[in-house]
């Protein structure tokens, strides 16, 4: 009883945390922002530069609020970042649809670089929703390590497997959720992001709420449709 009354009163983990480092972020937004400046002009439903000139701009003052490790939060910052992987999931997936007809008309040269830029469209949508499954978790990564506990967290969107861990063998235990504190970082989003993509279906982290069950089914559609056209032009499957 005595043991379980001193580990209660000792400070949580994650009061002292330093917060997430702000590059791993900002360096996927830059990827995306890249790709999608790099399409073709068919797969682009505005002038070019309109919407990375729009994803910069919202990006600023995140960065400005935060400029190195995520640590404060106010409900604008967290709107505008949010509002920067939407940004970034919505113009990719006008791209994809551009990208769909695009290569069911296209012949011969026009063809093997709508490839090309399928390629860029799926990265894209990657990085895209791991931004959002990283920003909607558990209130977003400000809370995630600045809260007091984690009865204060809000519900959780994802399932991951060291949330579970707590009563495995002790040299994976030690890391477990309940026993080390381990809160996701935007790693853990973006390889959710990756498997989702490519399995077209959940693998070790599963979906808990509405929001990221219909998160990931729009994902995993929007990569099934990418790889079976994609494939099937390669293939030459398709009429030309």
């Amino acid at each position: 009883m005595l043991g379980a009354i001193g580990r209660s009163d000792r400070p949580h983990p994650r009061q002292g945390r330093r917060g997430e480092a702000r590059l791993p972020a900002v360096a996927a937004v830059l990827v995306a922002i890249a790709l999608y400046a790099l399409l073709p002009e068919r797969l682009l439903a505005v002038p070019r530069y309109v919407v990375p000139a729009l994803e910069i701009l919202l990006l600023i003052p995140v960065i400005v609020v935060n400029p190195r490790r995520l640590t404060r939060q106010t409900r604008w910052s967290r709107r505008l970042s949010l509002a920067v992987a939407l940004v970034i999931a919505v113009a990719n997936q006008v791209a994809l649809g551009l990208l769909l007809h695009a290569l069911l008309t296209v012949t011969g040269e026009q063809a093997r670089e709508l490839l090309l830029a399928a390629g860029q469209v799926w990265f894209t949508n990657i990085i895209a929703f791991g931004l959002i499954f990283w920003e909607l978790d558990r209130g977003g990564p400000v809370a995630r390590t600045q809260g007091g506990s984690r009865r204060e967290l809000p519900a959780a969107d994802f399932r991951f497997s060291q949330d579970e861990n707590d009563d495995a063998v002790e040299e994976v235990a030690v890391s477990a959720s309940g026993r080390a504190d381990w809160v996701p970082t935007l790693i853990d989003y973006l390889y959710v992001s990756v498997t989702n993509s490519t399995a077209f279906s959940p693998t070790d982290t599963m979906p808990l709420s509405t929001r990221a069950k219909l998160l990931m089914t729009v994902e995993s559609i929007a990569a099934l449709l990418t790889s079976v056209l994609v494939i099937a032009r390669a293939v030459g499957a398709l009429p030309s």
